[in-house]
């Protein structure tokens, strides 16, 4: 069996959230067999939370679809390394692969600052894959904070 990844689908998701003004994150959950189960980017502006971020609305989309709080053999591709928020939510829905682009030393909570997935309070780490669409992700970045810094 190929790899295929889903980064571009994150990717769009993380244009649309750009377009609607907020960082652009995007993020995709993909079954076993697949299929995207749940696609979004961030909405912290527009829904007045701090908690909807790409991954946290993409997984409980998911779950919602699903019927469960369990997402078991479900893959999470996102373009931007989750905070500690997402990460603890990932490994609370028991995630099995996560693949992100851009790494996050400022916020991030995988592969930087707390790296949540090898705390020993930590009931479920999903494998994670870095560096997947690592340039489109942070140019898309770089460019939205560049825009908000001119602006």
């Amino acid at each position: 069996m190929s790899f295929r990844s889903y980064m571009d689908i994150a990717l769009d998701e993380a244009r649309a959230a750009a377009a609607r003004g907020e960082v652009p994150v995007g993020a995709v959950v993909v079954s076993p067999e697949g299929k995207i189960i749940a696609k979004d980017g961030n909405r912290t502006r527009a829904l007045s939370d701090p908690t909807a971020h790409a991954e946290v609305l993409v997984i409980r989309a998911a779950c919602a679809a699903l019927g469960s709080e369990r997402l078991s053999g479900c893959d999470l591709y996102v373009t931007l390394e989750p905070c500690p928020m997402c990460a603890a939510a990932i490994s609370n829905a028991r995630i099995a692969r996560l693949y992100y682009g851009a790494s996050d030393p400022k916020s991030g909570g995988v592969g930087q600052g707390p790296r949540v997935f090898s705390h020993p309070q930590c009931h479920h780490a999903p494998e994670v894959y870095d560096g997947i669409g690592e340039d489109a992700s942070a140019r898309l970045l770089r460019d939205f904070f560049a825009g908000k810094r001119r602006g």
